[in-house]
C-alpha cells in the first residue's frame, strides 16, 4: 500500500476507441439517432473541386461545431483542446487517438469565410427537423412560441443616439384594408392617403460596438443591448421547429406571422392551436391566426389604467346597435373609424356633465367619454374565451413545459445566455446551431429510451 506507483505513461496497451467510450454516452446515442451525411450535399456548392488544399470533411466540421453547442463549450479554441483529450469526442468524429485535431482557426475561418452569408445553417436545422418529423417525434398539432434575450457583446455605456426610419407594423397592409372596408360599411368617406414624410425619423440608442443589437427596456428584464431569439417549439416532445434572431428592441408580435407561415409551408404542419404569452395578445394577430384556421391560446395582461378610473370592462358592448352602454345607462354611439384601426364611441357631454360617476369615468375637458374598439376586437374576444375554456387552460399550461423549458435548457446547458458573436447574421447562426444541438440531443434521448 505504501509503495510508489510505477509510471504508466509510456506503457504500451492494446485498446480501441470503441472500448474506451461508455456504452450509454450521449455521443453514442446521437450517432445512432441522427444521420449527418446530408451535410455533405448541402455544402457541396461552397467547395471547389479542383483548386486549393484538401478541405476538412464538412461532416466532421459541422459535427465539431455541434459538439460545442451540445456540451456548452462556447470557445472554439477550448473546444479543440477538449477534442484533443476526450476519447468520446474523437469516437464521434471518427478520429483515431493519433489523428491530428484541426486548428481552432480552421473552424473559425470556415465559419467566417466559407459559410458567411449563406443559408447553410438554416438548411441543416430544417433537415434535422424533417428527420424528427419522419420519426414521429414532432406532432405539429400545437406550436408554442416565445422569445428570450441574449446579452450582446456590447457595453451599454458605449452608445450614440441615432436617427432611423420610424418602424411600422408588419401587418399594416391588412389593417389599412380593414379600416377602409369598415368606413365604407359605416358610410364614411375614405381616409386621405397619408403623405409620405421625407424625414419621418425616430431617435434610438445604438451601440458603437455592435450596431445590429437593440437597446432593450422591458418591465422585469435587464436593460442594455440584447438580441432576441424568437423560438417555436412543438407541443408533443418540445422539439424546436423554428428559431429566429432579431435586435432586442423588436416587439415579439412583429416577426411572428411570417415565421409561422414558414413552418406551415416548409414542414407541411397543420396545427390546431398555437400557445402564446400575453405579449402577442393583439386583436390584429388574433384575427390573422384565426384566418389560418388555427386557434390562438394567449395569455392575458391586465391593462394599466389611471388610479380611480373605471375600466373598459365596466361598459358593455351592444353588438346589434354597435354601441357601448355605460354603468349609468347612457349609450355611447359609434363616431368614426380612425387610421389606427379603432372604432371610436362617444358619449353625450350634456348627459355626462350631471353624471355622479363623471370623475371616475373621464377626465377630458369637454366631459366626453371616448371608448375605442379595434376592427378585429371580436377575434381577440374569441381568443380570450378560448383561454378561459378547459381545453384552452390545458393548452396554455403546456407552455411552461415546452418553450419555457426549452429556453431554460438552452441557457443552462448550451451557452445561450450570451451572444457568442457580434452582428445579427452571426447571432442567427448561433440560434440555429443551438436549436439544432438541442434537437439532436432530445431526439437521441427519446429514441434511446
Amino acid at each position: 500500500m505504501l509503495r510508489d506507483t510505477s509510471p504508466q505513461q509510456y506503457q504500451l496497451e492494446m485498446v480501441t476507441l470503441e472500448q474506451l467510450v461508455p456504452k450509454d454516452h450521449l455521443v453514442r446515442k446521437i450517432d445512432t439517432a441522427i444521420d449527418f451525411e446530408f451535410i455533405r450535399a448541402e455544402v457541396a456548392h461552397l467547395y471547389c473541386k479542383d483548386n486549393g488544399r484538401p478541405a476538412i470533411d464538412p461532416v466532421v466540421l459541422f459535427k465539431i461545431m455541434l459538439l460545442g453547442y451540445v456540451f456548452g463549450v462556447p470557445s472554439e479554441r477550448r473546444l479543440m483542446q477538449e477534442i484533443e483529450v476526450n476519447v468520446a469526442y474523437r469516437w464521434f468524429l471518427r478520429l483515431s487517438l493519433t489523428d491530428k485535431v484541426p486548428d481552432a482557426s480552421t473552424l473559425s475561418q470556415n465559419r467566417i469565410r466559407r459559410f458567411n452569408g449563406t443559408d447553410v445553417f438554416q438548411r441543416i436545422f430544417d433537415h434535422i427537423v424533417e428527420q424528427a418529423i419522419s420519426r414521429h417525434l414532432i406532432g405539429g398539432r400545437t406550436l408554442y412560441t416565445d422569445s428570450t434575450h441574449l446579452k450582446a457583446s456590447a457595453n451599454k455605456g458605449k452608445s450614440i443616439n441615432k436617427l432611423v426610419s420610424a418602424s411600422t407594423s408588419a401587418y399594416i397592409r391588412q389593417l389599412n384594408e380593414a379600416v377602409e372596408e369598415e368606413r365604407k360599411v359605416a358610410g364614411k368617406k375614405p381616409l386621405k392617403e397619408k403623405q409620405e414624410q421625407v424625414c419621418e425619423l425616430q431617435s434610438i440608442k445604438s451601440s458603437t460596438t455592435d450596431p445590429d443589437s437593440g437597446f432593450m427596456t422591458r418591465e422585469g428584464k435587464p436593460q442594455g443591448f440584447f438580441y432576441l431569439d424568437h423560438r417555436t417549439v412543438d407541443g408533443k416532445h418540445g422539439l424546436i421547429t423554428d428559431t429566429f434572431a432579431t435586435p432586442g428592441n423588436v416587439h415579439d408580435s412583429q416577426p411572428y406571422l411570417a415565421r409561422l407561415d414558414r413552418q406551415l409551408e416548409r414542414f407541411d404542419l397543420n396545427p390546431v392551436a398555437v400557445g402564446l404569452d400575453a405579449g402577442y395578445n393583439t386583436a390584429m394577430l388574433c384575427h390573422l391566426i384565426q384566418e389560418r384556421q388555427i386557434e390562438p391560446v394567449m395569455g392575458y395582461r391586465r391593462p394599466n389604467k389611471g388610479k380611480g378610473l373605471l375600466r373598459k370592462s365596466a361598459f358593455s358592448y351592444e353588438k346589434d346597435s354597435n354601441s357601448y352602454l355605460c354603468p349609468q345607462g347612457q349609450s355611447l354611439q359609434y363616431s368614426t373609424t380612425n387610421r389606427d384601426g379603432y372604432h371610436e364611441y362617444k358619449s353625450d357631454p350634456a348627459i355626462c356633465r350631471n353624471c355622479p360617476l363623471l370623475k371616475q369615468c373621464t377626465r377630458s375637458k369637454n366631459q366626453t367619454k371616448v371608448l375605442t374598439r379595434h376592427v378585429f376586437e371580436q377575434a381577440k374576444e374569441a381568443a380570450n374565451q378560448t383561454r378561459l375554456s378547459a381545453w384552452g387552460k390545458k393548452i396554455y399550461q403546456r407552455r411552461k413545459e415546452t418553450v419555457e423549458r426549452s429556453f431554460a435548457d438552452a441557457k443552462q446547458h448550451h451557452g445561450h445566455r450570451y451572444a457568442r458573436f457580434r452582428g445579427l447574421q452571426n447571432v442567427q447562426m448561433q440560434c440555429l446551431m443551438a436549436g439544432t444541438a438541442q434537437n439532436i440531443k432530445k431526439m437521441a434521448l427519446l429514441l434511446a429510451a
